[in-house]
């Protein structure tokens, strides 16, 4: 019933078939997210009360999106045969288009997609996902996870302790959905958020539909950080070290690159929750993934021939919400800690509790809705909707003066308001 109401029961299925009532029993995993974000955010500030099962479907409700079978909601991620089953490749933006033909290992259009699909079609699915993650192409390869996930996330260092604050600063440098909906609900909780945007590479979400940017950034200040200038990188680093937690959704070496180490400021008391596609060791971390791509890899998919996906690059709004909970719980924590929350993973949690589905269930359709029975009862499968829309985000950069004002004067400062 809660997969009906939600949203994502009617963007998951064919085009032109039936919504699926598989895999209906991933709603658990955003209930208890929801449940778990409300116990801890009310520790430290406001009770952050959401229907986790209908954040699935938000985007598409702003956006009018639905179901597309073996194709994304979204429309950038597609099934496709390999020489020893099926992958994902999500073309989600034009560099990953021009390199298809490097994928491939042929002089091609990048354009021609039959012929790109023809040479994916001669090649193991293991060998694409290597040279994508070398290239920076999302791809996957379906994954059913039989081992169950307990968590979304799980602690790769143990810091240092640390004061709870009434308002704890956030330090938001994520961007999408995933990232960015945590700390929407951190600031719902009455933290501090502030949005860190590269200079002239603003959040790709902005992009975007205009409403489903402003849900998820309108409670944030927003600045501006020229990563290749020496000065911003000092402002940065005093940012990050004023900061409780930091919300974070880049490859490693983004961090590297820049000399911040996630464990030498949690060994100060400031806490980082990283938020990637794959997880930050090893050849993971190298890896790109965005909500569909992720889902898959997690085992979020409708088996078939072709495979279909699951609602709309769900992956993103469960670990978002795994992800508000568990930084919530690390804002209430006395001792800071380095946590990771991994699409992929967060998308092996959910599946962890829906290994229970029925193999299918009776639908009926009634001119323009549809139904699924339960037991006697006709429950109708309810369109996406979305959360009440209180404002705008602000324009990138609009804080940029007053922020580094600020951090000028008080570099170091835990926080601005009382501790608990």
């Amino acid at each position: 019933m809660a997969w009906a109401s939600s949203g994502a029961m009617w963007l998951t299925g064919r085009r032109d078939g039936p919504p699926s009532a598989a895999p209906a029993s991933v709603v658990r995993a955003l209930i208890a997210a929801a449940d778990d974000l409300a116990q801890q955010t009310a520790r430290w500030g406001r009770t952050v009360t959401v229907d986790g099962p209908a954040l699935l479907g938000e985007r598409a409700a702003l956006t009018g999106m639905g179901r597309n079978g073996d194709t994304s909601v979204g429309g950038s991620a597609s099934f496709v045969q390999a020489s020893d089953g099926w992958i994902v490749v999500n073309l989600a933006r034009p560099e990953d288009v021009q390199s298809l033909p490097a994928l491939v290992g042929q002089s091609l259009s990048a354009d021609d997609w039959p012929a790109i699909a023809a040479g994916i079609a001669r090649l193991r699915s293991a060998e694409l996902v290597d040279t994508a993650t070398l290239l920076g192409i999302p791809t996957a390869v379906p994954s059913s996870h039989p081992q169950p996930v307990e968590s979304p996330g799980r602690e790769l260092h143990r810091g240092g302790s640390r004061r709870v604050f009434r308002r704890p600063l956030v330090v938001d440098l994520t961007s999408l959905w995933a990232g960015p909906l945590a700390g929407g609900l951190l600031a719902e909780a009455g933290a501090r958020v502030v949005k860190v945007e590269g200079a002239g590479r603003p959040d790709g979400a902005r992009r975007g539909t205009p409403e489903f940017f402003d849900l998820l950034n309108h409670a944030k200040e927003c600045v501006e950080i020229d990563f290749a200038n020496a000065d911003d990188q000092a402002f940065l680093r005093r940012m990050l070290a004023a900061a409780d937690l930091v919300l974070e959704g880049s490859r490693p070496r983004v961090m590297d690159r820049l000399g911040i180490d996630p464990c030498a400021l949690a060994d100060t008391g400031v806490s980082w929750l990283s938020i990637t596609a794959h997880g930050r060791t090893g050849t993971a971390g190298m890896r790109i993934g965005f909500g569909d791509d992720t889902a898959v890899a997690g085992g979020l998919w409708l088996p078939g021939d072709p495979p279909g996906f699951v609602a709309d690059a769900v992956a993103d709004p469960i670990a978002g919400l795994a992800s508000a909970a568990l930084g919530a719980r690390l804002l209430a924590s006395p001792q800071a800690a380095v946590v990771e929350v991994p699409l992929a993973r967060a998308a092996a949690w959910a599946g962890s509790c829906a290994a229970s589905d029925p193999a299918e269930a009776r639908m009926h359709n009634d001119g323009d809705r549809w139904f699924v029975e339960l037991g006697a009862e006709r429950v109708a499968v309810q369109a996406p909707r979305h959360r009440p829309l209180p404002g705008a985000a602000e324009p990138a950069g609009s804080h940029n003066t007053l922020l580094r004002e600020e951090f000028a004067a008080h570099p170091g400062t835990a926080s601005a308001a009382g501790s608990l």
